[in-house]
């Protein structure tokens, strides 16, 4: 059951859980498209993406009409995505801009991304190397472009990438963090969405969906 935020005549919000594809396809048994489609009764139309291992805050439309609508708007700078991010590392500053191109579809596109470190922490460890210790550090964050695996990318470019990434970030660490903290998937979720509704600025907020201690 994917747990459904907010619904109106032209959209649902919901909070879609780590691990499940957003679209269907090849391969694909589970996906937002196909299992809301059924949990609801109706064909659902997809208005933005989020990676399959990235939870959180999602608008789905209900009819053509509306997916052209809050695509535009999910599209534009009325609408605000905040992210949350449990990372291994330290940020070079406590809060700033990161400005670095990504690489999508083989192209170098520019990609944006405001941060601010809430949190830093550090978690020890032994192993038959020794004793030692994993800095950690959470981390809020607002795209001004959305980019595939933009915050990811960047994060992983600034030597602070996300605990649980084994793409992008350092599959060593993941693998302590998974034995110390049993850290199984990608810490990243998207937990707060700002949108025009009813004439005026409405904000949906979820928990984070992962241990910050």
């Amino acid at each position: 059951m994917i747990p459904l935020v907010y619904e109106n005549d032209e959209i649902f919000i919901i909070d879609k859980p780590a691990g499940l594809a957003v679209q269907g396809g090849q391969g694909i048994v589970h996906s937002v498209d196909r299992d809301f489609a059924e949990q609801t009764g109706q064909k659902v139309f997809l208005v933005h993406r989020l990676d399959k291992d990235t939870s959180g805050l999602m608008i789905v439309a209900k009819n053509p009409p509306a997916a052209g609508k809050w695509t535009k708007i999910i599209g534009s700078k009325i609408a605000r995505k905040e992210y949350v991010a449990l990372c291994a590392g330290r940020m070079p500053a406590k809060s700033g801009v990161i400005k670095e191109d990504v690489i999508q579809h083989g192209e170098s596109k520019a990609a944006v991304t405001h941060y601010r470190v809430e949190k830093e922490w550090t978690v020890p460890y032994e192993n038959e190397n020794g004793a030692g210790e994993i800095p950690l550090c959470l981390i809020r964050l607002q795209l001004e472009t959305g980019r595939m695996h933009q915050i990811r990318i960047h994060l992983a470019k600034n030597n602070c990438p996300i605990a649980g990434d084994d793409q992008h970030g350092n599959f060593k660490v993941n693998k302590l963090l998974k034995k110390i903290c049993k850290i199984k998937r990608l810490q990243l979720a998207a937990v707060k969405l700002t949108i025009p509704l009813e004439g005026k600025e409405m904000v949906f907020e979820i928990e984070i969906p992962f241990s910050t201690i």
